[in-house]
C-alpha cells in the first residue's frame, strides 16, 4: 500500500469517528443552552453511541455486500446532512435525533479499517491497521480539544456545522482516491445480517474480544463523559479552552497504536491484553486517589487511553484473522458489542458521578477493568485457529 493511501485511511477514520465525541466537552454548556439537567445532557453521548451501534449492526455488514467506495460516499453524504441538522438544532430532542442519525452513519470509520486490512499484505497487516487506528484514535481524542476551542472562540453550533463541511470534503477526497473493491459476498442483505449473527456463534474469539472491549470502552466513556464536569467544577474552575487542553493531554495515548500493531504481528496478543487491562484498573485507582491533582488525573487519562487503544488494536487483529472474506461483518459484530458497553458506560458514568461524585466514577472504572481482567484469566492460549473459512459466502 502506498504511504499516502495509508495516511488518507488514517485521516479519514479520525475525522469521521470524531463526530461521536465533539459533544463530550460541551455537555455543561448544552445543559444551560437547552435548560436540561447535566444527567439529561449526558444522554446526548448515549444517543450518539446507540446510533453507532445501529450503524455497526445494519450498515457496516454492507461493506461485504456492496462496493465499498459507493457505500462510503452515501454514508458521508447522510452524515453531512445530520451534522447540519445538529448545528441548526432549536431544541434538545432535535439535537438528540440528529446525533442518533449522525452516529449511525459515522460508521464509515469502521468500513475504512477493514478496507485497509484487506489491501495490506499479510506480513504487515498489524502494522498498517495500527497506523490507521492511530489516526482513528487521535481523532477520538483530538475531537474534544477541537470542540472545546471552537466552542469557546465561536459557538457550539460551529462545531457541528464545521464538521459537516469537513465530511463533504472528505466524501469527495475518498471518492477520488480509493480503489474500487468488488463485494466479497453476493448473498441477499437479510442473509448478510443473519450471517453476522452466526459469526458470534461460530467464533468464540469474536465474542470474547468484544466483551473485553465492552468493559474497557464502558470505563473509557464513563471517564470522558464526566471529566468535563470535574474540570469546570468548583475545585478546578476550567474554561472550555482549559477542558480542551486537558483533552489534548489525553491524546498522547494514541502513540501506543503502532506498538500495539507490532505486538500483534509478533504474536503477543494474549499477554499484552492482560497488561492493558491491568493498567486500566490501576489508572482509575490513580484518578480516584488524585481527584484534587490535575497532574494525577491527566496521567490517569493517558494510561486509560493507552490501555483502551491497545486492547482495541489487539482485538481487531484477532478478529480480522477469523475469516478474510467476512471482515466487514466481523468488524460489525465486534464494534457493535463494545459500543453497547460504551453507551452503557456513558449513561452509568453520568448517573454514578452525580450520585457518588468522582470517587464513585473511578470505582466504577476500576471495577469494569478488573471484571475484564478476571475474564481474561479464563482465556485458553489458543482459542481457535488463526484462520477460518466457516462463514457462508
Amino acid at each position: 500500500m502506498p504511504g499516502r493511501l495509508v495516511a488518507l485511511f488514517a485521516v479519514a477514520s479520525g475525522m469521521t469517528v470524531a463526530n461521536l465525541y465533539y459533544a463530550q466537552p460541551l455537555l455543561s454548556s448544552l445543559s444551560g443552552v437547552f435548560h436540561v439537567s447535566p444527567a439529561t445532557a449526558g444522554a446526548l453521548i448515549t444517543f450518539t453511541q446507540v446510533g453507532y451501534v445501529i450503524g455497526m449492526l445494519f450498515l457496516v455488514p454492507l461493506g461485504d455486500r456492496l462496493e465499498k467506495r459507493n457505500l462510503i460516499t452515501v454514508l458521508l453524504t447522510v452524515t453531512t446532512l445530520a451534522l447540519v441538522a445538529a448545528g441548526l438544532a432549536t431544541s434538545f430532542p432535535m439535537l438528540l435525533i440528529a446525533s442518533l442519525v449522525g452516529g449511525a452513519t459515522s460508521v464509515v470509520a469502521q468500513i475504512l479499517v477493514p478496507f485497509a486490512a484487506s489491501l495490506a499484505p499479510d506480513h504487515a497487516r498489524g502494522r498498517i491497521v495500527g497506523r490507521v487506528m492511530s489516526g482513528l484514535l487521535a481523532g477520538i481524542l483530538l475531537s474534544r480539544t477541537l470542540s472545546s476551542l471552537v466552542s469557546d472562540l465561536a459557538s457550539w453550533r460551529i462545531v457541528f456545522l464545521g464538521s459537516a463541511a469537513l465530511m463533504a470534503v472528505l466524501a469527495v477526497a475518498l471518492r477520488t482516491a480509493l480503489p474500487r473493491q468488488a463485494p466479497t459476498t453476493a448473498i441477499p442483505y437479510h442473509h448478510v445480517l443473519r450471517s453476522t449473527a452466526r459469526l458470534m456463534r461460530t467464533h468464540p474469539a469474536l465474542v470474547r474480544r468484544g466483551l473485553y472491549q465492552a468493559a474497557m470502552f464502558g470505563a473509557f466513556s464513563a471517564f470522558w463523559t464526566t471529566v468535563s464536569f470535574v474540570l469546570t467544577g468548583p475545585h478546578f474552575h476550567y474554561s472550555q479552552i482549559g477542558v480542551g487542553v486537558f483533552a489534548l493531554v489525553g491524546a498522547a495515548g494514541a502513540a501506543i497504536a503502532p506498538f500495539a500493531g507490532h505486538w500483534a504481528d509478533r504474536g503477543l496478543v494474549r499477554p499484552m491484553t492482560g497488561v492493558a487491562l491491568g493498567v486500566a484498573a490501576l489508572a482509575f485507582a490513580l484518578a480516584g486517589f488524585g481527584r484534587h491533582s490535575i497532574i494525577l488525573i491527566a496521567l490517569a487519562a493517558i494510561l486509560i487511553d493507552m490501555a483502551v487503544q491497545t486492547t482495541l488494536i489487539l482485538g481487531q487483529h484477532t478478529v480480522y484473522q477469523l475469516d478474510p472474506t467476512a471482515r466487514a461483518r466481523l468488524n460489525s459484530a465486534f464494534i457493535a458489542t463494545f459500543f453497547i458497553g460504551g453507551a452503557a458506560g456513558s449513561q452509568l458514568g453520568s448517573v454514578m458521578y452525580h450520585m457518588e461524585g468522582w470517587t464513585g466514577l473511578t470505582v466504577l472504572g476500576t471495577v469494569l477493568s478488573l471484571i475484564a481482567l478476571l475474564y481474561w484469566s479464563t482465556e485458553r492460549r489458543q482459542l481457535e485457529p488463526a484462520r477460518s473459512s466457516t462463514t457462508p459466502k
